[in-house]
């Protein structure tokens, strides 16, 4: 068992740096050489990092024979001359030590102490590199695909990171091999093992893929206020420019939508919506809302609450499916948002679904207040396949509903 083999297998490590292995190779055998001899004061330890291997001398000064007064710090001169004919009095013997002399048990136990000493240099540098990466984009290869998470290989540092099936957006499907792009979310210390975490729904992954899609966020002229996702659903973007000249919605779609795609691709076809941000709050809840078309907005600042009035055919595309345009724009603003029809648009003989309540299922008239049909004739205006298509109730049901609501205006 030879210890400049031991150390050879490490000294090409990416994540020591050479200083910290001198000095840890240094430690070990002063280790070595104080356990034998009592001390180290007299011996110099020689790294050598490139080749891999390190020479060991005692150094004594040479005094007359019989005038040794100390073994560890002086010699005689003829034990000097025995190891270089050409030494002197007064001056300074160098002798070359081997691992040999130190004995079997010895190598073996400061073969094992260097090499745990090692490994938890490289954990902790695994763990501070990748932990001043946090937020940043990384790009790796699946390795192993487990029930709970993905096992990636880092293509810069070949070190293992942790996608868990949590952080993946909905859609996502990969095969061994697959190369995979993420942000860093966290770095975890399990059982003295650095854990790095891959996240693919976390607000920073859509954050830094704009940044790479559009220069002018990278060179600081568009700034991204906040961001808010239902990961691979819909997105919303705060956007502000200090520049005048440049319109940072247009900037961060770019010329036919040509700098959105590619995020909407890598993101599995999230809806992403840019807004234009603005200190007037009316005005960014009016935005965040889109693709409605708001009509008035009453805001309460104590409560925080928005009232926002639309017409008929803009409160489906303003509450958006399962309710994600609303809730995401409520998130965006910090405002909580109420949708009501324009007084003015009601027709006269329409009547509040609240009123079926007693032939017509809670959970179904919830379902259908949820696509923005609140009234019979919300509901009679959109088509039985429509009505099944974004409800997501079964055909026969919305067949029962159109009836009972179409009676309704026959009677």
């Amino acid at each position: 068992m030879n210890l400049v083999e031991t150390f050879s297998e490490f000294k090409g490590s990416k994540n020591i740096d050479r200083p910290t292995m001198v000095r840890v190779l240094e430690d070990v055998f002063r280790t070595l050489i104080r356990k034998k001899y009592g001390s180290d004061e007299n011996y110099d330890v020689i790294v050598n990092t490139t080749n891999g291997d390190l020479e060991m001398w005692r150094v004594r000064e040479i005094v007359p024979d019989g005038e040794v007064t100390d073994d560890r710090s002086q010699i005689s001169i003829s034990e000097a001359i025995s190891i270089d004919e050409d030494y002197e009095v007064g001056e300074e013997c160098y002798e070359q030590l081997t691992l040999e002399e130190f004995g079997r048990r010895s190598i073996m136990a400061a073969r094992q102490t260097l090499i745990s000493r090692i490994m938890e240099l490289e954990k902790d540098e695994i763990f501070k590199r990748y932990s001043d990466r946090v937020g940043d984009i990384i790009l790796g290869e699946v390795h192993q695909i487990l029930k709970r998470e993905i096992l990636i290989i880092d293509d810069v540092t070949g070190n293992e990171i942790i996608l868990p099936r949590s952080e993946m957006i909905r859609g996502d499907f990969f095969r061994k091999g697959d190369m995979v792009k993420g942000v860093i979310s966290r770095v975890d210390m399990k059982n003295n093992n650095p854990v790095v975490i891959m996240s693919r729904t976390d607000t920073r992954f859509l954050e830094k893929l704009l940044e790479q899609e559009v220069p002018e966020i990278e060179d600081g002229l568009i700034t991204v206020k906040k961001i808010v996702r239902i990961p691979g659903e819909r997105a919303k973007v705060a956007v502000e420019s200090y520049d005048d000249r440049i319109d940072p919605v247009g900037a961060c779609v770019g010329m036919k939508g040509s700098r959105i795609h590619g995020i909407v691709r890598e993101l599995k076809n999230e809806n992403i919506d840019i807004v234009n941000f603005t200190n007037n709050n009316v005005l960014f809840i009016q935005r965040s809302l889109t693709p409605a078309k708001v009509t008035n907005i009453e805001l309460n600042n104590e409560t925080m609450t928005a009232s926002v009035f639309l017409k008929p055919d803009q409160v489906s595309l303003a509450i958006g499916k399962g309710g994600s345009n609303i809730k995401l724009a409520g998130k965006l603003t910090g405002y909580e948002i109420d949708v009501y029809r324009d007084s003015d648009e009601f027709e006269l003989d329409d009547v509040d679904l609240d009123e079926f309540t007693d032939e017509i299922e809670d959970w179904v008239i919830d379902s259908l207040k949820a696509i923005g049909c609140d009234s019979a004739r919300s509901v009679l205006n959109l088509s039985k396949e429509e009505l099944t298509r974004r409800t997501d109730l079964e055909e026969e049901t919305v067949e029962d509903v159109l009836k009972i609501l179409a009676a309704e205006f026959e009677e």
